[in-house]
């Protein structure tokens, strides 16, 4: 599938409602899910994978997994708002109830036993607002039984390769780019904003699937 026609398809979905600034809500814009998501494809093969996407939001990148093939996606959120929208953006999909579950879970709060899946893929809050609120989603992903974990993140973060290798396992960086920041909160100060942003692969040792020289 060419990154345009996913892309148009995504940006078809209700948009995250971002309601909740201590969540740290920004939805991911369709293009930029459409290119990562057929980069993990290109990368791990989403077709016939049982993905998990961690603080799900609206379900963009789960849903980008479906659209390429996946054939379960456990949809992870908390937030009532963006689980009514997700719920909507389920129901306009091809696929049937039984390609997805969704669990409301509050991740680093609520106990939880995650689904075994061959992927997880996560934009997760970044700790802006409430310091460290990233770590209970790396942490949660690193202590699952998925082959790799795929996480956008602030390119300014430099605790995140320090956990990897703490917890034994690798990465790579996917992509480098820039990530949009409406003005949805009272806090900002412009309209919109960019911030650099990393795609990170993080993968079980021996598992890389870029140049050595990207792998650490």
């Amino acid at each position: 599938m060419r990154p345009k026609h996913l892309a148009i398809q995504l940006s078809k979905l209700k948009a995250h409602p971002c309601n909740e600034v201590l969540l740290e809500q920004y939805g991911t814009e369709g293009d930029l899910a459409a290119y990562w998501m057929l980069a993990v494809d290109q990368l791990d093969g989403i077709e016939g994978k049982v993905v998990i996407d961690l603080g799900a939001g609206n379900g963009i990148l789960g849903i980008a997994c479906l659209v390429l093939g996946a054939k379960h996606v456990h949809f992870v959120e908390c937030d009532q708002a963006a689980l009514d929208i997700l719920e909507t953006n389920l129901q306009s999909l091809s696929n049937t109830s039984e390609d997805w579950t969704i669990h409301n879970i509050y991740i680093g709060r609520d106990e939880w036993n995650i689904p075994d899946a061959d992927l997880i893929v996560m934009n997760p809050p970044w700790g802006v607002q409430t310091a460290k609120a990233d770590r209970p989603f790396i942490e949660t992903a690193l202590a699952s039984s998925s082959d790799a974990i795929h996480l956008l993140h602030s390119q300014r973060s430099s605790h995140i390769g320090g956990m990897v290798r703490d917890a034994q396992w690798k990465y790579e960086h996917v992509i480098a780019t820039t990530f949009r920041l409406p003005a949805l909160y009272s806090h900002h100060s412009k309209r919109a904003s960019e911030t650099e942003v990393l795609c990170w692969r993080i993968h079980r040792p021996g598992d890389s699937r870029l140049p050595p020289d990207e792998d650490k």
